[in-house]
């Protein structure tokens, strides 16, 4: 006979069982959505698990320094302490910027593409002979956030971005010339926000996850440039203004980058240094040393051969353009990926660059953009 007893007792049970299965449940629903990709801006890994004997051959990338390197994601993980506004203004412009846009080596890239241009796609006036070179990134990046900011939005966003250190916001808006400001931006966005920066008239040929061979971890390097100029004659300083010159005009990074800060650092200080002394230029004959390639060269050297980042008590000597010269496969110089002139100057005709569809040919650039100043134009034909 079921009494009241037995009852209570058969009711506690099934509401325990009933308890405990659905706990059960809903762990094995948690661990079943830890295990899901997460969407958001993240560049996918890629596998590549037989690749063709050439393909293997092009991406060989070597380590080889000639001075011992430290290694990068230990020497950016700094615990980061709290500072207040008023003691952070009193540092240095480079510390604020540490401070406000901090490096993690082994953070993903950002997937963002970003670009800028007086109109955007969507606009009438945009040119159409953008708009192939544009929707390029777009096709190839599918999973990528893809911004064409105009120039009055960059002001905008560089106002956000840069609201603890006035300074930068007030370099920007004092330089004189569309090209110098087109120069800043891309180092802004990218030491803030990090990713893709490509100039409009630029084609992305492939991912940007093909960039780098798939077998180097993505936390070992924060940073991917190319090479714009390797002239070996004898007269290439009538020609171009470094023997080695890297390109700007497409640059992937991680936000915070050594390499980003110190050339927002230098380009902020010198503007207002020649704002105050009323030097600002006159016309669009410095931009290379001021704002582009020149000194993005010129930062780019200096932080292989910064102590405070590689080992200067070993090796056979500073890194120069002598082990850049006619690589035709990536290079690894820290926790920077250095691609051979042919992947982002492919078809230049010149210096040993490959043609369009050569296997390491990532981007194409439009030397010879006619909204470029005419001394900025490539002269690769008459090389």
């Amino acid at each position: 006979m079921l009494t009241f007893r037995r009852a209570l007792i058969i009711a506690a049970a099934v509401l325990t069982l009933f308890y405990l299965l659905r706990n059960t449940q809903a762990e094995k629903q948690i661990q079943t959505a830890d295990m899901l990709p997460k969407p958001g801006p993240v560049i996918p890994l890629q596998n590549n698990d037989n690749p063709s004997p050439d393909t293997a051959e092009q991406h060989t990338l070597s380590t080889n320094s000639p001075k011992g390197q430290k290694d990068p994601s230990r020497r950016h993980r700094k615990p980061q302490t709290q500072i207040s506004l008023q003691d952070l203004r009193v540092k240095p412009l480079k510390e604020q910027l540490a401070y406000n846009f901090p490096y993690d080596p082994e953070s993903k890239f950002p997937a963002y593409i970003w670009q800028t241009w007086k109109y955007t796609p969507a606009s009438g006036k945009f040119d159409p002979t953008f708009r192939e070179p544009e929707a390029s990134w777009t096709l190839l990046h599918p999973r990528f956030v893809h911004e064409v900011i105009t120039d009055s939005v960059a002001v905008q966003l560089i106002k956000h971005l840069y609201s603890a250190t006035p300074e930068v916001v007030e370099a920007y808006k004092a330089l004189p010339f569309p090209v110098l400001k087109a120069d800043f931006f891309r180092y802004l966005i990218l030491l803030a926000r990090g990713g893709i920066y490509s100039d409009i008239d630029t084609q992305a040929l492939q991912s940007a996850t093909e960039w780098v061979p798939p077998d180097v971890p993505r936390s070992s390097y924060g940073m991917v440039i190319g090479i714009e100029a390797d002239p070996d004659r004898p007269d290439w300083a009538d020609w171009y203004s470094r023997r080695i010159q890297f390109c700007q005009w497409t640059i992937q990074a991680k936000p915070g980058h050594p390499i980003l800060r110190a050339i927002v650092t230098n380009i902020t200080e010198e503007t207002l240094k020649r704002k105050d002394q009323g030097t600002l230029p006159k016309d669009h004959e410095s931009v290379v040393e001021y704002t582009g390639p020149a000194i993005w060269t010129d930062i780019i050297f200096k932080f292989f051969n910064d102590p405070e980042y590689f080992d200067m008590n070993s090796g056979n000597g500073n890194i120069t353009w002598r082990q850049f010269t006619g690589i035709t496969s990536a290079k690894k110089v820290g926790d920077v990926v250095v691609l051979p002139i042919t992947s982002f100057s492919p078809g230049v005709k010149t210096m040993g660059a490959g043609e369009d569809d050569d296997p390491m040919a990532f981007v194409k650039h439009n030397f010879e953009g006619t909204w470029k100043p005419a001394n900025l134009r490539h002269i690769g034909e008459t090389y």
